[in-house]
């Protein structure tokens, strides 16, 4: 049979991309993601040079959202409360929302800020860090705070709201717990079962407190139960100062349980229960606006939202980890001392 007359067979299936050019397209999609970054942070310089110029005229202000009309400024607190890795602008950290409290208390026409807090609490340090910012806003450029806690505010979310003048709550917030928490992991017996020893080489005797491949000494013990202690002096001493009480009538309440917004009340560590709007109202009265709706001001997040679901929509379409480096899903499970509420973590 003559080969040419044969019928021909199915064409072949293309083929699907070899790992080069997928390599290539993730090269490419985190390039363009780093460009649009840099368009960000041009946009941000540029609008705070315009912030500051006298000669704008009415469109240039009404495009950059300069105009100076009184407004409450909004800052949104989500999820655990620690220092970011990168410190990328769009991350959720505590330095990043201490530069958000900030720019609303540096943009004009802004009279309050409301913090809406949504957070089990997190490490000390980040805790601490947005809770002295806050406390710096207030002394420095005289703006009242009204915290509104959401499903969750508890321990170090706690914290930021005694920062605040005012606290709203739902009926069912889960608050309070405040106290602090050191987390310790004993997997002695576990390494012993896989053949895992260690034997560490250490300038003193306490140098691996805390070490999960031994049990920890009465001495080590107490050496932390004394950093507790300080820092609990601390939550205990702030929650004081923000809520008019003494450290007295706190200590009662400072166990590390938690309460509902309509006990919170009753307690006298919140002021009000309500809603977004209730809390946005309030934090008007206090900043002097006679609006009967205030505005609310939100655009210094606008582009954070923008680059957290570019990098959302990066990590999904990129998969998680590019030429061996891993990218960052959320933070680790902390080590060190919490401010936080563990059933919430």
């Amino acid at each position: 049979m003559d080969p040419m007359s044969e019928t021909p067979g199915p064409a072949p299936e293309p083929h699907a991309p070899g790992p080069r050019r997928m390599k290539r397209r993730l090269i490419a999609g985190l390039i363009a993601l780093h460009a649009l970054s840099l368009l960000a942070a041009v946009f941000l310089v540029v609008r705070s040079k315009g912030d500051a110029a006298q000669g704008l005229n009415g469109s240039a202000k009404s495009l950059l959202n300069l105009k100076p009309k009184d407004s409450v400024g909004w800052v949104s607190i989500r999820g655990p409360i620690m220092s970011s890795d990168s410190g990328k602008p769009w991350e959720h950290g505590a330095e990043q929302w201490a530069r958000r409290i900030e720019q609303l208390a540096d943009t004009k026409g802004v009279k309050a800020i409301v913090l809406d807090i949504n957070s089990p609490g997190g490490s000390v340090g980040a805790v601490q860090e947005i809770y002295m910012r806050i406390q710096r806003v207030k002394k420095e450029k005289k703006i009242p705070f009204v915290a509104l806690f959401g499903d969750v505010s508890a321990s170090g979310g706690y914290y930021l709201g005694a920062a605040c003048d005012k606290i709203v709550a739902h009926p069912g917030t889960l608050t309070g717990s405040i106290g602090v928490i050191f987390n310790v992991s004993n997997m002695e017996g576990l390494f012993a079962k896989v053949g895992y020893k260690s034997d560490p080489i250490k300038s003193g005797k306490h140098k691996d407190i805390g070490s999960p491949a031994r049990p920890m000494t009465a001495e080590e013990h107490q050496i932390l139960q004394t950093l507790i202690d300080d820092a609990y002096g601390q939550f205990v001493q702030a929650v004081a100062d923000g809520r008019k009480m003494t450290v007295e009538q706190v200590k009662p309440l400072a166990d590390g349980r938690i309460y509902s917004g309509n006990q919170a009340l009753a307690l006298g560590l919140v002021d009000q229960l309500g809603d977004s709007v209730d809390a946005t109202k309030l934090a008007a009265q206090l900043g002097g606006i006679k609006d009967e709706k205030p505005r609310v001001r939100r655009d210094t997040e606008k582009l954070n939202d923008i680059f957290e679901m570019l990098e959302t929509r990066a990590r999904l379409t990129l998969g998680m980890s590019v030429a061996g480096v891993t990218l960052n899903a959320g933070p680790a499970f902390p080590r060190g001392m919490l401010y936080a509420w563990s059933g919430g973590w």
